[in-house]
């Protein structure tokens, strides 16, 4: 059996100038990197502003298990489905993170035949966005230490400098760091530490930004620091906004690469699910909705995380309505939620399975809630039994979930076309989208609401730490922005050993931060971290490159 990039490596991409023209975007609107990437000037938007927006097609999952759900490739196939259906049609992805890449998943760009290419160059460096992500948030962090060093006119408490740095590769040992060492020249000590780079509040400006003003804007009013009596410091008190803005004057223009099937890819922006909004970037969800009459886009992980997040603050910010959700599930992945250890999903297990099944029918409940029609999307494996698929059917049709099965994997844009159908005729039904909160409501009734409708859950507990930080963020007038929630993505709950449907549980809140500049608030719950480790056998150790440039091991 081929590996993924193998299979990525057979491939025979278009050059990007003619997959741009099957979306009317002429080749004066591109500025290349080579001959299969492009960015989209921003001087396109004027030429397509005024166009009527395509279907907004949402993909998402149940709880991710070792088992794997393939939301990534669900996605990507569904476009060739679509495709191939004759159908106006891009796919609005999010960048990979070199976290993961080296860490535990590899690379992350679909899988077998749905996938997106080049796929070597989307996991690696792409086109430098990451690069100035990273250089601007740390820039910003020299600028503050700096201003300390200098005199400290703002009257900076050294204690509660905010701003961290980051790094896009996963380094416990960064996460906790001592700086300032080793004398007077070389700054004021004091402790900070690494956050990767997808968790950076500079990330989600990137995706949540409007255009190059509304970025500038935005990265004014980060948060760095408090003074010793306690008023907020932003970042344009330190009069580098603009020179921060300058190094995203090419970040912030949409990618646009392809699929195997030569389907346009919009690829923007990265941030995590589980610690960030989990969504590509407004800027190429909105670009894709005026070049196609459909554009499917995914959240990250399940839809406690990553559709939450899309829907509560990438649709409030953007204005977006998605006409239908998918959501992806696997047999195998069920009968984990169930109890059924790894070693046993291939054997067929009625009762694991329904009890698994409690996972998936929550996330349907709470995509019902938003008032959204939702098709579940089975990504099928060779083990999958009609006996369990029947199963699955039945009881999803009973909450009003169309379920289709999924062969993108095996069988590519051909193998999608049942769920494309299915998920044609659930843009056509009745659509009543609705958020889950208010923002004028309190920080602890926006969490509360998330708790209980979308995770399940009975409530919320602020730690001592939290609910100073929440009495501090109120007296800042600070509290009347959205709720980002950083929690574990294996459980409905905040515990990540609790599969299936945990019930009469409720979330901890450990910490919270301001996000200004993203214009949100990030609840940070259980045991989450915004660094992560790499596993005992890092993905990195099965990745090489020959003397002729051929990459194995990457996915």
């Amino acid at each position: 059996m081929k590996t993924d990039v193998e299979i990525a490596q057979e491939a025979k991409m278009q050059p990007i100038a003619q997959v741009a023209k099957s979306l009317n975007i002429a080749e004066d609107d591109l500025e290349m990197y080579g001959k299969y990437k492009a960015k989209i000037s921003l001087d396109a938007w004027n030429k397509v502003k005024d166009n009527e927006d395509g279907k907004l097609i949402l993909v998402t999952a149940i709880n991710p298990t070792p088992a794997g759900e393939g939301k990534t490739t669900t996605s990507v196939g569904l476009a060739d489905a679509f495709h191939k259906m004759g159908k106006n049609i891009a796919v609005a992805l999010r960048e990979p993170s070199l976290g993961p890449c080296f860490g535990l998943k590899g690379g992350a760009a679909g899988g077998g035949y749905a996938q997106v290419v080049p796929m070597e160059d989307i996991n690696l460096h792409f086109t430098g966005d990451f690069h100035a992500i990273t250089t601007a948030h740390n820039l910003l962090a020299a600028v503050i230490d700096n201003h300390i060093q200098q005199g400290n006119a703002l009257d900076i408490d050294v204690r509660r400098v905010a701003w961290k740095r980051v790094l896009d590769l996963n380094d416990r040992a960064l996460r906790h760091v001592v700086i300032g060492m080793g004398g007077k020249a070389h700054g004021v000590p004091r402790e900070t530490g690494f956050d990767i780079t997808v968790a950076s509040e500079m990330m989600a400006i990137l995706c949540l930004a409007t255009d190059l003003e509304d970025m500038k804007k935005r990265l004014g009013q980060i948060v760095v620091a408090y003074t010793r009596d306690g008023r907020a410091v932003r970042a344009d008190e330190l009069n580098v906004t603009g020179a921060l803005t300058l190094l995203f004057k090419d970040a912030i223009k949409p990618n646009l690469v392809q699929t195997l099937e030569g389907t346009p890819a919009l690829i923007h922006g990265g941030p995590f699910a589980n610690i960030a909004h989990g969504c590509n970037s407004v800027m190429a969800t909105k670009f894709a909705l005026k070049f196609a009459d459909i554009v499917v886009t995914e959240a990250g992980f399940g839809a406690d995380l990553g559709a939450e997040k899309f829907l509560d603050i990438k649709c409030r910010f953007a204005g977006l309505k998605p006409s239908a959700v998918v959501i992806v599930a696997t047999v195998r992945a069920l009968k984990m939620h169930g109890g059924l250890p790894k070693t046993e999903l291939g054997k067929v297990d009625m009762s694991a399975l329904e009890k698994g099944l409690e996972n998936l029918i929550k996330h349907i409940e709470t995509v019902k809630a938003f008032g959204l029609p939702a098709v579940v999307a089975i990504n099928a494996f060779p083990t999958d039994t009609k006996e369990e698929l029947d199963f699955v059917e039945k009881k999803c049709n009973e909450l009003g979930a169309e379920v289709a099965l999924s062969e993108v994997w095996a069988k590519g844009g051909e193998g999608g076309i049942a769920l494309a159908e299915k998920v044609l005729a659930a843009t056509e039904k009745p659509n009543s989208f609705n958020f889950t909160y208010e923002v004028e409501q309190s920080i602890l009734e926006k969490i509360e609401a998330i708790v209980k409708r979308v995770y399940g859950g009975d409530g919320v507990v602020f730690t001592g730490p939290a609910m100073k930080q929440l009495k501090e963020i109120e007296e800042l007038g600070l509290d009347k922005m959205p709720v980002c929630m950083a929690k574990t993505q294996y459980s409905l709950s905040d515990d990540p050993t609790k599969l299936g449907r945990p019930k009469n549980f409720k979330i901890t809140v450990k910490e919270l931060r301001i996000s200004a500049g993203a214009g949100f608030i990030v609840a940070l719950t259980g045991d989450i971290l915004t660094m992560p480790g790499l596993p005992k056998k890092p993905a990195a150790e099965n990745m090489d490159i020959d003397v002729n440039g051929k990459i194995t091991g990457l996915f």
